[in-house]
């Protein structure tokens, strides 16, 4: 399992690096639309009926984008206050419980995501608005990203399962290192 475990780490860590890139970019369009708006409106009076709609589809984008690289990075709430109280045993615990929870729940979110941005692909649905912007482009980055969290929920999830077999375990050894 360990061998496995670090080979999934590296490829995931390979994956989640690529979409902060992707994630990170997102959010320089809108900087560059609103200025570009900004720009437009107050120099000639010709204001754009775009930016705020890209602005906003780029930010959602980004952001669902960016849940796996969060998690990833360590970057989700936790309750340390409730753990630092808790034994070393019943915290590891713990810990595969929430991450069988969160392999669950974006299990779920991803399929009806996914289901969602298909459905607007398949039945053509354009935003009401000027920018008639196909609706599964900024849905796809819903299940992407979802499935990016579910992947990392996965291996914490493992790591866990290892850790309550091994308490002596590091992930950092196991390939998760390489991610950070």
């Amino acid at each position: 399992m360990r061998g496995f475990l670090s080979v999934y780490s590296k490829i995931l860590h390979g994956i989640t690096a690529v979409v902060g890139v992707i994630a990170g970019l997102l959010l320089f369009i809108p900087v560059f639309s609103v200025f570009y708006e900004v720009v437009s409106r107050g120099l000639f009076n010709k204001p754009t009926e775009w930016a705020i709609e890209m602005s906003t589809y780029c930010v959602l984008m980004a952001g669902f984008l960016g849940l796996g690289v969060a998690l990833a990075a360590g970057r989700h709430i936790h309750v340390d206050i409730v753990l630092a109280r808790l034994g070393p045993r019943t915290n590891d615990v713990l810990h595969v419980i929430v991450t069988l929870i969160g392999v669950v729940f974006t299990a779920v979110f991803f399929v009806t995501s996914a289901q969602m941005a298909w459905m607007s692909y398949d039945l053509d649905m354009v935003a009401a608005s000027t920018l008639r912007m196909p609706l599964w482009i900024p849905q796809a980055s819903m299940p992407v990203g979802i499935g990016l969290l579910f992947l990392q929920f996965v291996r914490l999830f493992l790591e866990s399962l290892v850790r309550l077999s091994d308490p002596a375990f590091d992930p950092e050894a196991a390939g998760k290192g390489a991610a950070k």
